[in-house]
């Protein structure tokens, strides 16, 4: 088994990558779900569920017809050649680890349900610009769930709209501040404020006006 040490979390651009899922059961539409989201996705399936028709239309997932365990594995090669991603979620183990096997001799990473695979998913938490990612590399995916759960009632939508303020003081700041300490203290400054994170509850509006008025405050003490 792979030393789960091992595992390092990333954050990776998935526009136009190409991920290849076997199966349409529960765990092939999760991924599904998951990965239309952000990148190409083919799902390989004897049959399909309306819920799949759905991700093909919205979502331009292409459904290829086609049961696992009788393509040679000349076609299952044709089918994830290029591709960044291939998830094996059948629900027969020995297909699943054929499709394993002839993914990583063309250096394909896969995602496995029923082993420990190059890549693991974690449970994601997205407020606008901040993304979190949970993981217990797939020795319990309820607890993942679980401390997403938890993490979610701490990390509310005003963390959004945070690093909307922060983001757009920032680039502010490096026409205005010359110093990069003084437009990090500035911008600490606003990150503490009781009062911009008050505001934020009621507004976006509010809390930025707040911050503008921290800003202003400060950058003025700076040139007296």
């Amino acid at each position: 088994m792979k030393d789960k040490n091992h595992f390092l979390p990333l954050l990776i651009d998935m526009n136009d990558k190409k991920i290849v899922i076997f199966g349409s059961g529960s765990v092939g539409e999760r991924k599904a779900n998951l990965f239309s989201e952000y990148a190409k996705v083919t799902v390989v399936s004897r049959s399909f569920s309306d819920i799949f028709y759905e991700m093909e239309r919205k979502n331009e997932v292409i459904l290829f017809e086609a049961d696992a365990e009788k393509l040679t594995d000349k076609e299952i090669t044709d089918i994830i050649n290029e591709a960044f991603l291939v998830i094996p979620a059948t629900n027969d183990r020995s297909i699943n680890e054929r499709i394993v096997r002839l993914s990583k001799s063309l250096g394909i990473l896969t995602n496995q349900v029923d082993a420990i695979g190059d890549v693991t998913v974690p449970a994601v938490i997205k407020r606008g610009g901040l993304t979190i990612g949970i993981s217990t590399t797939g020795s319990s995916p309820a607890f993942s769930r679980f401390t997403r759960q938890q993490v979610e009632k701490i990390i509310t939508p005003e963390f959004s709209d945070m690093i909307k303020i922060q983001d757009e003081m920032r680039t502010y700041l490096k026409n205005e501040v010359p110093d990069q300490r003084d437009r990090k203290d500035i911008l600490w400054d606003i990150l503490e404020s009781k009062d911009v994170w008050t505001a934020l509850e009621e507004s976006y509006e509010k809390g930025f006006k707040i911050a503008q008025d921290i800003v202003r405050e400060k950058i003025s003490r700076k040139v007296r």
